[in-house]
């Protein structure tokens, strides 16, 4: 009998030789509660990093010397716990690059947490409003496409369509590579099967409200269309959609500078070559706030899908790497 559980896991060990390669340390390392209070020094705010509805964020370097983030929900919550439920069950299911990697969870009765990949270089909010960072036209139509990617695939390349319902710069982590990645699913929804839309009481972050998820609570995959369009207007205009007063929305401040204003719309720091160049830039910058007008319209069914999107801002940046 030992010979033969030998030989059985001999077997399996030769069957998938990469499967074993790709565990990082951090997955075969087993981090425990009372680790993770120590490492934090019981939850510190000099090891904070940052913070949402429904908790907080950490840095947390392990014995190994692995630097990783953990999201730890507020027990004072129910919807703080629900929230960590469906992060759960919606991340443990989705691989895709440009999606923040859940390496683990940590619960019991009064402490729950996930252990996620740590984004040394924080999150695009940070790269556009703060004065210590800077992102040119290639860079943020990078992350774009970045983001763009991982909608495209929670919403045509999974089993069952994934509804993030709340994409917003704070939600976009860069690595140390300043690659993109989706993170915060805990208010997103999974479409059964043949199911296109579904209603809700949770509501997500003004100003990137999809209509018709803020006035009846219908949520499909077109109102994360909807939200991408409105960041990526926010993207290249470095102006916030709740920034406006009255009637007037970010969407529609564009709307009418377009297409023969474009300066008077872009940010501003974007606007460093001349001639020939600036030209071609204020052309794909141009393109792209036309791109996201299209995923901002008012009808979810006129909305671009993201299979579209993708296709288009890969073609922009084509050409403005010509420049």
């Amino acid at each position: 009998m030992a010979f033969v559980l030998a030989r059985i896991r001999y077997r399996r060990g030769k069957s998938a030789p990469q499967q074993a390669e790709s565990l990082s340390t951090v997955t075969r390392e087993r981090i425990s509660y009372y680790e993770l209070l120590q490492t934090t020094d019981d939850l510190s705010e000099s090891n904070l990093i940052g913070f949402g509805s429904f908790g907080s964020v950490y840095k947390v370097v392990l014995r190994s010397g692995t630097a990783i983030a953990v999201k730890v929900f507020n027990p004072q919550l129910d919807a703080a716990f629900k929230s960590f439920d469906t992060e759960c069950k919606v991340l443990s299911s989705l691989r895709h690059r440009n999606l923040v990697k859940v390496i683990t969870s940590c619960s019991n009765l009064d402490f729950k947490a996930l252990v996620l990949d740590y984004m040394p270089n924080g999150s695009l909010e940070l790269y556009l409003y703060s004065h210590n960072y800077f992102l040119d036209i290639k860079q943020r139509l990078g992350i774009m496409i970045d983001v763009a990617c991982a909608l495209e695939y929670l919403h045509h390349g999974c089993s069952l369509p994934v509804i993030h319902c709340d994409v917003k710069p704070s939600n976009i982590l860069l690595d140390e590579d300043m690659v993109a990645h989706l993170s915060d699913f805990g208010i997103s929804k999974l479409l059964g099967e043949d199911q296109g839309d579904l209603y809700t009481k949770t509501l997500a972050t003004f100003g990137y409200i999809a209509p018709e998820y803020g006035l009846e609570g219908l949520v499909s995959i077109k109102c994360d269309v909807y939200s991408y369009g409105v960041m990526l207007l926010e993207t290249f205009t470095r102006r916030k959609p709740n920034e406006f007063d009255g009637d007037l929305s970010l969407k529609q401040w564009v709307s009418y500078s377009l297409p023969d204003a474009v300066m008077e719309v872009v940010d501003a720091n974007l606007l460093t070559s001349t001639g020939n160049c600036l030209n071609k830039e204020l052309d794909g910058v141009a393109s792209i706030l036309k791109v996201a007008l299209d995923c901002c319209n008012e009808s979810p069914t006129r909305r671009n899908n993201m299979k579209d999107v993708v296709g288009i801002l890969q073609k922009i940046k084509i050409q403005l790497l010509a420049c």
